[in-house]
């Protein structure tokens, strides 16, 4: 038996997020909606003698996409030994590029079976797209929603907003306070069956670095000058080591919504510094799904590195020679 990382990218629109759907009746149902079922489906091209179970590294929600996310999953070949890494990574993708799937894997590791993709993880990196409407275009038809120009490029890729007040430094102040260690609970979806967020400290989390900077469009060249004559884009990076549900997108509502002069930065602070449910302003919204990336999961190296039975082997008879000459 070894355990294998892979890395993967993918586009999530037409899933139903990353995890998979399990029901009691028949847990074993491929679930082909999910990332991890897709995933699943292809890896059983592998034939692997075992009956395997995906890890994952970080759950994205239904239409959040991944640059760069993880997964582990310990599969036993029929001959006993490994897989060969790179051969791994082209079965994934050949399986998963003839159901036209937009998953692509980046590439798989041999990681020792201690290693584990969610709790060995040192910090995951999120970026959020914002196309905000130009000032000058934020009167008359063209400022309806169903009007606006929007680059067929970026449907479903970024959030395109258009509010004539809407201040970008405003947004940087009110997103630049959450940087530190807080109790995320104002920011935190209710999710079902999940006890631990009723634990006091289940909702305390630090979040390393927030930036705020000017984005770009991804269009093609007939788009491109269009798309920056109407829009400013603006990326905003948020890293932390792990985050609540839907902690992300509740927190770039709520600073879009201080950009746009719906609450004021004092509301912000009210929902930062007195963690509750009832904390939350309901002027401001969840920001959308699609606008979200996770951009990287990052790992400590020496959690990562593999040591064969021969190495250990070798490395261990080496060491009592040495002790013995000692």
């Amino acid at each position: 038996m070894n355990r294998y990382l892979i890395h993967l990218s993918y586009i999530g629109t037409q899933f139903r997020g990353i995890q998979k759907n399990l029901t009691k009746e028949n847990p074993t149902l491929e679930d082909p909606q999910s990332i991890e079922g897709s995933l699943e489906i292809a890896l059983k091209k592998l034939h692997p003698a075992n009956d395997f179970k995906i890890k994952l590294s970080s759950r994205t929600d239904a239409g959040v996409h991944a640059l760069h996310n993880t997964v582990h999953v310990d599969l036993e070949r029929r001959n006993g030994k490994p897989y060969d890494e790179v051969k791994v990574t082209q079965c994934l993708n050949r399986a998963l590029g003839s159901q036209e799937l937009p998953i692509r894997i980046i590439n798989t590791q041999l990681v020792p079976m201690t290693f584990h993709a969610r709790m060995c993880a040192k910090s995951r990196t999120y970026l959020y797209r914002l196309g905000v409407l130009r000032r000058r275009f934020c009167e008359g038809p063209s400022m309806h929603a169903l009007n606006r120009f929007i680059p067929i490029e970026e449907h479903d890729r970024c959030y395109f907003i258009a509010h004539p007040a809407f201040d970008i430094e405003t947004l940087r102040r009110a997103a630049s306070s959450f940087v530190g260690y807080h109790d995320f609970r104002t920011f935190m979806t209710v999710s079902r069956g999940n006890q631990k967020q009723h634990d006091a400290t289940y909702t305390l989390r630090r979040i390393h670095k927030i930036s705020v900077e000017k984005g770009t469009c991804m269009t093609s060249a007939f788009n491109r000058n269009l798309a920056d004559q109407y829009y400013e884009f603006w990326d905003i990076r948020i890293m932390g080591r792990s985050f609540l549900y839907k902690q992300v997108r509740r927190m770039v509502g709520v600073w879009i919504a201080a950009a746009e002069g719906r609450i004021t930065e004092r509301d912000v602070q009210q929902m930062l510094t007195v963690p509750s449910h009832r904390s939350w302003c309901n002027q401001a919204v969840v920001a959308p799904a699609y606008g979200l990336y996770l951009c990287q999961v990052e790992y400590d190296s020496a959690d990562l590195t593999f040591i064969s039975p021969n190495e250990f082997s070798g490395a261990t008879e080496a060491k009592e020679a040495d002790t013995a000459t000692n």
